[in-house]
């Protein structure tokens, strides 16, 4: 194989992306071209194991007549043009298995980042299934000094949790009545029965945790405050 070939079919490999099949053609030729350097050496060993520097000629200057001229002469020809062959096959199968192995790294980073990408959208899907729940009621108004407003419930704030009525089961203020009624704060001549209302609220942003007692006071009902229902 002659420089030029080699340049020629080196270019076809490169020209384009590289693949395995490429690497392993390029292994196949630089195995055929150590086995013909090999073939060239034997030539040489052949002839008195002159090999590539012993001189053909004897002492005298007379040209020698143990060797075959002709055949040594030729193979130390062969083998400096397939040792340049094979230089120039070696360096392209370098440049050939280091475009590979970037490729591989590339690809290696590509599927880290769709991985991490996925995860990050399944984990945010999550979070959005999960996210902060809906509001179903609001507070319209509140009397001062009544236990909403000692419970700190405040005007606008939204109700996502009023004890066990939630934004899954809410139908309508009843549903929050009743809950109101099997709470109610009782006074005995023994003892103050209370049962406080855990009461979640979104108040500007934010959620608030909340005990609330329902319980008689000087005002109207057992909370003295509005809750209006919200649209869903």
């Amino acid at each position: 194989m002659s420089d030029e070939e080699a340049r020629q079919s080196g270019g076809s490999s490169q020209a384009g992306v590289v693949t395995v099949s490429d690497v392993q053609e390029l292994m196949r030729r630089k195995e055929e071209i150590e086995a013909q350097i090999k073939a060239n050496y034997d030539v040489l060993e052949s002839q008195k194991g002159i090999g590539m520097n012993e001189p053909l000629v004897d002492c005298e200057g007379y040209p020698r007549s143990d060797v075959d001229l002709y055949q040594v002469r030729t193979a130390r020809h062969n083998i400096i043009c397939l040792q340049n062959d094979h230089k120039a096959v070696m360096k392209q199968v370098e440049e050939a298995l280091h475009q590979l192995h970037a490729r591989d790294k590339e690809k290696q980073a590509r599927d880290m980042a769709e991985a991490h990408k996925e995860a990050m959208s399944r984990k945010l899907g999550q979070s959005e299934s999960q996210g902060p729940p809906r509001a179903f009621a609001k507070v319209n108004s509140i009397s001062p000094g009544s236990p909403a407003s000692i419970a700190g419930l405040q005007v606008d704030d939204e109700i996502v949790e009023f004890g066990s009525v939630n934004t899954q089961n809410f139908q309508s203020l009843h549903n929050i009545g009743s809950v109101v009624q099997h709470s109610e704060g009782k006074t005995s001549h023994t003892r103050a029965t209370q049962k406080p209302l855990n009461v979640t609220v979104i108040r500007r942003g934010e959620k608030h945790q909340l005990r609330l007692v329902p319980t008689r006071w000087a005002g109207k009902g057992l909370l003295g405050c509005n809750i209006i229902p919200l649209q869903r």
